[in-house]
């Protein structure tokens, strides 16, 4: 943690009563939210990025698809519009945001919008398109909607009960936040994570009676992908390569290539980073390109997409799938 980040603990402090009193407002109703009578799931964290939710959202919309007509609703995070929009296939990350475009090009048969007003959004959803289930991305401290069942996410090696408030931690809200939760997912694991290691993690967390606990790893794909072309990894070994990053935390990506044996150069940018001209040019000068999928979608049409590929990844769950899909399976059923 740097110096600046522990001189503005004051401000930390200050910040987490401010959402204390809000998130209490809200529960007594002085605040008021919209509940609704189909299912909505909202898949959100208590920190800052980087804990998965993507990858999440996807295994959702692979595992509920087959069955029902699925919505997914994001705030469309970086894009230079407003409001309400339906997204489709034509569109560009800069309209929609990069992750909701990654949800339309990867499932076709999804209905994906994004409105920054998240109780507009489910009711033009429902009005225009009637969808069985609404998924929520990113929506755990948009109070003013009320799920019916909230997943929530935390990384491993940065668990909410080990971080503060921001700015001196990267937490939106205090911990105490995680009871509205009823699954609760520790993501980013070792593969081999131990039971002993679960049970670690299981009294530090102190799920509530409630409360479902699973633990997720990140699966990387055996190749790389532009749309058109697939390489395999290991097929790069000896190339000269160029690392893209513009999310939240690159780490996990980063030793996966290295463990894999691919040598890069790494051009790091922030989350959801909109990418200059003179930054295109410089990574259009690169002979091959590695990116996110997430990041793939920003810069496609800008890059040569013979240089161009992502490495796509999928989430999935150490010992109990079963019991974590009939978690969500229940709660359709129930409130269908």
């Amino acid at each position: 943690m740097s110096i600046l980040r522990k001189f503005l603990f004051p401000f930390a402090l200050l910040h987490g009563l401010i959402m204390l009193i809000r998130n209490l407002l809200y529960n007594l109703r002085v605040l008021k939210y919209e509940s609704y009578s189909f299912p909505v799931i909202c898949v959100g964290n208590l920190s800052v990025g980087g804990t998965g939710k993507t990858p999440m959202i996807e295994y959702l919309l692979e595992l509920l698809l087959p069955d029902y007509k699925v919505a997914t609703l994001s705030r469309g995070y970086g894009r230079n519009t407003k409001g309400y929009r339906l997204v489709n296939m034509a569109e560009s990350a800069t309209n929609v945001g990069d992750e909701p475009l990654q949800f339309k090009n990867k499932f076709k048969e999804a209905l994906v919008a994004v409105d920054e007003n998240r109780r507009r959004g489910i009711v033009k959803l429902r009005d225009e398109h009637h969808p069985d289930l609404i998924l929520l991305d990113d929506a755990y401290q948009h109070r003013k909607v009320k799920a019916g069942l909230n997943v929530l996410l935390t990384r491993y090696n940065d668990l909410y009960e080990d971080d503060v408030m921001l700015p001196t931690g990267n937490l939106r809200e205090p911990a105490i936040g995680a009871g509205r939760a009823k699954v609760i997912v520790v993501t980013k694991c070792p593969e081999n994570l131990s039971i002993e290691d679960q049970e670690s993690i299981r009294i530090k967390l102190k799920p509530r009676n409630y409360q479902r606990l699973f633990f997720s790893y990140i699966r990387y794909s055996d190749h790389v992908f532009n749309g058109s072309k697939k390489i395999l990894l290991r097929d790069l070994v000896d190339k000269e390569i160029t690392l893209v990053t513009g999310i939240a935390n690159p780490a996990s990506l980063c030793e996966h290539l290295r463990t894999s044996g691919i040598s890069y150069k790494h051009l790091n940018f922030p989350d959801h980073h909109n990418f200059s001209s003179e930054e295109i040019n410089k990574i259009d000068l690169s002979k091959l390109v590695i990116t996110t999928e997430k990041d793939f979608m920003r810069l496609k049409g800008e890059v040569a997409l013979d240089k161009l590929f992502y490495l796509p990844i999928k989430m999935k769950f150490i010992q109990n799938t079963d019991g974590f899909n009939k978690q969500i399976s229940s709660y359709i059923i129930n409130e269908k």
